[in-house]
């Protein structure tokens, strides 16, 4: 037996690529120097894995900002604007990540969505007509031959057909099988470039297998790799699958040429018994039963159990996904070592990889010891007073009176907000000065009245900016939050924090999500004095803004010795609080974000209301049930699909939802069209994941397509999503021909111009 990973964190131990890449976006650095910055990281993390006696390397996991953009990359996939634009190669790949504005022409990037079920984000690649397929070498070949240098022969890994189809979007042109006979040359040129350069397994990423599959997408599966299998050459194929089971292709998968298959037998909840039903004693099984998602230790006897159970003759340890999706290591923090053993990062899971195989062969059975005693001892004291809260909780807890209609009519009159009322969706940005302020108190540089003047000039400042530009509803700028999830895990307890445990969402954004330790519940106010702070400085309404208990749960490290509905609904009452204490002090419109709603749903529809949003879209509802009418109740998501799940979100209850959409190109227009959707919406109209700066015909153009769909007194008018990243002059700039946009759209339509 022998172990190995699917893949590993990339950013670095100190997020070295993070600050390398956007010092060449600052035009820093050189492309000549990121080039040898991620080389030298690449082979870091290869020598850590080789020294930490993984025994299969994988290689060209590694990506400058995402691994699908990367395959677009390597078959040219590429739009013929940019193809053709007078750019480098880094620049063109960095103009589709995050578009571009300069001498060589204005670009868009790529839309952005959430990869499966976790907070990572992919680029979504654009296939059309022009579409033409096809290998050249490059960035896959490169990387295993620079690892071979090291003597390190890797396992190279690229992410496989139907995924890479199934995950692009195509326009009206074509079809995906449009595609298959060149992604059969492409591919099947791949693996004779890399079998001819020496190396011995190749990795195809297939985690879109664990959806439910049609009739015609299996056919599809088996018809193109008993295609491409037929030529694969010396090199063995590794399919490998993440994220939950196959049981819908697992018979068909083994009847093909594959000589490894990797199953995931921590979230496929299958997958066990799919191998019990059969396994060919000529592949070799790649066992996920090191949990890739999560930082808790793993319990090497319920995983000795599995193994011990699987009838299978050749069998490889890996993790269950890639390693991206973990911090790089517990070594760093600074936890107690009685809180500090319970965890594993990215580096403490190659070092269980090793110790179960070394179990697995009756060897230092003292490891297995060790490990039985960390699970035989309760972790956390329960708070029975939060236990015996939500035990009493009732059906009348989650529904909120008056009705949707009644509060809209009440909201109204109160609020008196012009049609195409304006407003951002919370944070600006997080400048150098922001950030030196809140290093420096923690720091001890300046005391907490020092810091606090620092934080009410922002908000002065920003509040007299809004007022001057004429937004509607205003927004205190969140100055004050290090996170949207971990400012508040910091007001709650039950909450642990890491020092350096960065996690990549996208590109160059990286996270530091909190741990839920134990039963969480509202030790103080979070937000308060911050909002009525900021609404005494203006006649205008200033949202407060809050993090809602799914996103909370979702952006964080979750129990796994309570079930994920217990926490959430421990977390929605701390909100809850929260929500009433602002309405209290004055605060008529409460933004309650539930950005990362949908990464928990299960990816098998069959499971999504029993397993799921049965518990999730009530827990939003108990945060806001208990609240006046005249409130207003907003909620924000971003950067997922959320169109099959549009009746669900209504069932939230919210008086105001905010989308991401202007990156999607407003797909979710005719998805709010077609549910009759009841809830007053805000499409996105520009993409602040980008430095463009949209100009003010482009706004109206969206406003337009967006009238198109909704009616006019059900629309917002806000950016995508929230600005804490982006530039202070590129905010700015965009906001005013927001506002300057709207102005020109309420003319058009007859709306009070001597208002304006």
């Amino acid at each position: 037996m022998t172990t190995t990973i699917i893949g590993f964190p990339r950013i670095g131990a100190q997020r070295e690529l993070k600050f390398a890449t956007e010092k060449y976006f600052r035009k820093q650095i050189t492309a000549t120097e990121l080039t040898q910055i991620g080389k030298d990281l690449r082979k870091r993390h290869w020598l850590e894995l080789q020294n930490a006696g993984i025994d299969q390397i994988p290689s060209n996991d590694f990506s400058f900002y995402d691994n699908l953009l990367d395959t677009a990359f390597l078959f040219n996939a590429l739009p013929a604007a940019i193809a053709n634009a007078p750019l480098s190669d880094f620049d063109k790949y960095f103009a589709l990540a995050r578009g571009y504005q300069g001498s060589a022409g204005d670009f868009k990037a790529w839309p952005m969505k959430k990869w499966f079920n976790t907070n990572y984000h992919y680029l979504v690649p654009q296939l059309t007509n022009n579409t033409a397929f096809r290998y050249h070498g490059g960035k896959i070949r490169d990387e295993f031959l620079e690892a071979k240098e090291l003597g390190i022969t890797t396992r190279p890994t690229i992410i496989g057909p139907f995924t890479l189809l199934q995950l692009s979007e195509l326009d009206d042109t074509v079809a995906a099988e449009d595609f298959t006979q060149d992604l059969l040359t492409a591919y099947g040129d791949l693996f004779s470039d890399l079998a001819a350069n020496g190396a011995e397994w190749i990795q195809i990423d297939e985690p879109s297998l664990v959806y439910d599959l049609t009739d015609g997408q299996i056919q599809w599966v088996c018809d193109f790799y008993q295609q491409l299998l037929s030529k694969k050459g010396v090199a063995k194929i590794l399919l490998q699958t993440y994220f939950g089971d196959i049981r819908d292709i697992y018979h068909q998968v083994l009847n093909l040429d594959f000589d490894g298959i990797g199953l995931d037998f921590i979230e496929g909840k299958e997958s066990k018994k799919l191998v019990e039903s059969g396994f060919p004693a000529d592949k070799v099984l790649f066992a996920g039963v090191v949990n890739g998602k999560n930082i808790w230790r793993n319990n090497y006897q319920q995983t000795l159990n599995l193994l011990q159970e699987l009838p299978v003759e050749k069998l490889v340890l890996s993790t269950s996904c890639s390693l991206l999706h973990v911090p790089y290591t517990v070594a760093t923090e600074q936890f107690k070592p009685d809180i500090k053993k319970h965890f594993a990062f990215a580096n403490e899971k190659l070092t269980e990889l090793n110790e179960l195989n070394l179990l697995q062969q009756n060897k230092q059975l003292d490891l297995l010891q060790k490990n039985q005693q960390l699970f035989a001892t309760p972790r956390v004291e329960e708070n029975l007073e939060l236990h015996h809260q939500i035990e009493k909780l009732t059906e009348t807890d989650f529904v909120r009176k008056p009705d949707f209609e009644e509060r809209k009519k009440q909201q109204e009159n109160a609020l008196n907000l012009p049609l195409l009322p304006t407003t951002t969706i919370g944070s600006f940005p997080q400048t150098k000065p922001v950030k030196h302020a809140r290093v420096a108190l923690r720091k001890g540089e300046i005391t907490q009245d020092e810091y606090d003047e620092f934080i009410k000039q922002h908000i002065q400042e920003w509040i007299k900016w809004q007022e001057d530009v004429g937004f509607d509803v205003l927004v205190h700028g969140e100055f004050e939050r290090n996170d949207m999830v971990e400012y508040f895990g910091q007001h709650l307890s039950g909450y642990l924090f890491t020092k350096n445990g960065w996690v990549q969402s996208y590109g160059t954004r990286a996270v530091k999500p909190p741990i839920i330790w134990g039963d969480v519940s509202r030790k103080e106010p979070i937000t308060v004095k911050w909002s009525a702070y900021a609404q005494s400085l203006t006649d205008k309404p200033v949202k407060g803004m809050l993090t809602g208990p799914v996103t909370i749960l979702n952006w964080s490290f979750p129990r796994e010795d309570i079930s994920l509905e217990e926490s959430t609904l421990q977390i929605a009452l701390a909100i809850q609080a929260e929500v009433l204490d602002l309405e209290k002090h004055g605060i008529t419109i409460i933004q309650i974000d539930e950005a990362a709603l949908r990464e928990k749903l299960p990816l098998r529809k069959s499971d999504w209301n029993s397993e799921y949003l049965n518990w999730a879209i009530p827990a939003f509802r108990l945060v806001h049930s208990k609240v006046q009418a005249t409130t207003q109740i907003h909620t924000h998501m971003c950067y997922s699909e959320f169109g099959d799940i549009i009746h669900a979100i209504d069932q939230m209850d919210a008086d105001v939802i905010s989308f991401e959409a202007s990156r999607s190109n407003l797909e979710i227009l005719q998805q709010l069209q077609d549910q009759h959707f009841k809830t007053l919406v805000g499409p996105g109209v520009y993409d602040i994941h980008s430095p463009r700066v949209p100009a003010k015909t482009e706004i109206i153009n969206e406003l337009h397509q967006i009238l198109a769909k909704v009616p006019q007194q059900n629309i917002w008018v806000n950016p995508d999503c929230g600005l804490k990243t982006r530039g202070e002059s590129e905010t700015k700039a965009s906001l005013v021909n927001l506002t300057e946009a709207t102005r020109q759209v309420r003319r058009e339509l007859g709306y009070g111009q001597s208002i304006d």
